[in-house]
C-alpha cells in the first residue's frame, strides 16, 4: 500500500532533526567527561534525566493535541525548542549549562513526540501502519547516523573541535522546524473533530486492557534499552580514539536504518507479535556479546545486533500503541505510554551508569539482557497473543 507524501515529509522533519541532535549526542560523553570533568555515574544521571524528561513532557502534549483537536502546531514549537537549545552547547563553558540545554532540547522532543506519532497514526492508512512508523524510525534512523559521520568529518578536520561541531549542528535542526512548518497538513477530515477532555475517567477506560499490556512490556524493554551513551563509552574503554568513536553510533544506526522499514512491512502482512519477540531475543543476544567484548570485533557485532533489536521492535511498539488506541485519544494514548518508558528510562540509565561506576561496564550490560529477558517472557504472555491475533 501507498504511503501518502506527509507521511515521507514527517520523516524527512525526523531526519534533518536527528542529524542536529546526534552531531551534538554522539560527542557529548565524551565533552562533559573528557573536557568538563563529569564523572560517568553523573552522565548516568544526567542522560536519565534528560530522556525522562522528553518522555514525561509527552503525557502532556498528548493530551493537550486530544482536547485541541489537532497535532500540527505542538509538533512545530516541540522542533523549534530542540533547533534553538543547540547553540548553547558550543557556548558552554561548564556543566551546568549543558545540562540545561540538554534538558530543553528533551523538553522540545517531548512537546512533539506524541502529537507528531499521533500525527503519523491519522495520515497512515490503517492497514499500513507498520510501514509508516517503520519509514519514519529509518529516516529518524538515516539521520541518527549521518550526525554522528559529519561530526566524525568535521573532528578530524578540526583538531577535535567540539564547539566548532556543535555550531554546524544548529543548521539541520532550522531546516527540520521549517520544513514541518510548511511541507505537513493535518489530515482532511469530514467534519471537525470534537475536542475530548482526555482526563475524564470515562475518557481513559476507552484505552483497554490491550494498550496496557504493550504499555507495561514497553517499560520493561526500556529498562533493558538504557542510554546509548553507553556504547558510546564501551568503545572508548576498548581503545576507539575519540575522533573514531562517532562511527559506533553511525554503524549502530545504519543497521537501524535499513531493519525498520523492511520489518514494519512484513508486520503489517504477517502480525507483530513474533517480530517483537524476535527484537527483544536479540538484544539479549547484543548486550551479552557488549559485555563480554574484548576488542573491535566483538564491539562491531554488538552495536550490530543492537540495531538490528532497534529496527525490529521502535517502529513496532508505536504501531500496536496506534492500532490499540481510539482515534481521539492517540495523543493521550502516546503520551502515556512515553511516560511509562520515561520513569523506565531514567531508572535505566541511573542503574546502569551506578553499575558501571561500581562493577564495570559488563555488570550494566549483563544487567540490560536480564531485563530485555524479563520482557520477553511479560511479552509471551500478555501483548503477544493479542498482537498475534491481528
Amino acid at each position: 500500500m501507498r504511503l501518502p507524501a506527509a507521511v515521507w515529509m514527517l520523516g524527512g522533519v525526523s531526519l534533518l532533526m536527528d542529524v542536529s541532535s546526534e552531531m551534538v549526542h554522539s560527542l557529548l560523553p565524551l565533552f562533559l567527561v573528557g573536557s568538563l570533568g563529569v564523572s560517568v555515574l553523573a552522565l548516568g544521571v544526567i542522560e536519565g534525566v534528560a530522556e525522562a524528561t522528553a518522555l514525561v513532557t509527552k503525557v502532556f502534549s498528548g493530551m493537550l493535541s486530544d482536547w485541541l483537536g489537532r497535532r500540527k502546531g505542538l509538533a512545530v514549537l516541540g522542533y523549534a525548542l530542540g533547533a534553538l537549545s543547540k547553540p548553547a552547547f558550543a557556548l558552554a563553558q561548564g556543566a551546568g549549562v549543558v545540562v540545561a540545554a540538554r534538558v530543553v532540547d528533551r523538553i522540545g522532543k517531548g512537546i512533539r513526540g506524541a502529537p507528531r506519532d499521533a500525527l503519523l497514526a491519522d495520515l497512515a492508512p490503517p492497514g499500513a501502519r507498520g510501514a509508516a512508523f517503520g519509514l519514519r524510525q529509518s529516516l529518524d534512523t538515516v539521520g541518527a547516523f549521518l550526525g554522528p559521520l559529519i561530526a566524525t568529518a568535521l573532528m578530524l578536520a578540526w583538531a577535535q573541535d567540539y564547539r566548532a561541531v556543535f555550531w554546524v549542528a544548529v543548521v539541520p535542526g532550522g531546516l527540520a522546524v521549517l520544513l514541518l512548518a510548511v511541507g505537513v497538513a493535518e489530515p482532511e477530515r469530514p467534519e471537525k473533530p470534537r475536542p475530548v477532555n482526555p482526563i475524564q475517567r470515562r475518557a481513559l477506560a476507552q484505552l483497554g486492557r490491550g494498550y496496557w499490556a504493550v504499555v507495561a512490556v514497553g517499560s520493561v524493554f526500556t529498562l533493558a534499552r538504557f542510554s546509548e551513551a553507553f556504547l558510546v563509552l564501551r568503545a572508548q574503554e576498548l581503545g576507539v580514539a575519540a575522533a573514531w568513536v562517532p562511527l559506533v553510533m553511525v554503524a549502530m544506526n545504519v543497521v537501524y536504518a535499513a531493519t525498520a522499514y523492511p520489518v514494519g512491512r512484513l508486520a503489517d502482512r504477517i502480525g507483530h507479535g513474533g517480530l517483537l519477540l524476535a527484537g527483544l531475543g536479540v538484544l539479549v543476544v547484543a548486550d551479552v556479546v557488549l559485555a563480554l567484548a574484548q576488542g573491535w570485533v566483538a564491539l562491531g557485532v554488538g552495536v550490530a545486533l543492537w540495531g538490528v533489536h532497534m529496527g525490529m521492535t521502535q517502529g513496532l511498539l508505536a504501531a500496536r500503541v496506534a492500532d490499540e488506541a481510539p482515534e481521539a485519544l492517540r495523543g493521550t494514548a502516546f503520551g502515556l505510554f512515553h511516560l511509562a518508558s520515561g520513569v523506565a528510562m531514567l531508572a535505566a540509565s541511573v542503574v546502569a551508569g551506578g553499575l558501571w561506576h561500581a562493577l564495570g561496564a559488563p555488570a550494566t550490560f549483563f544487567a540490560g539482557a536480564a531485563f530485555a529477558a524479563l520482557a520477553a517472557l511479560g511479552w509471551v504472555f500478555t501483548g503477544g497473543r493479542a498482537a498475534q491475533r491481528r
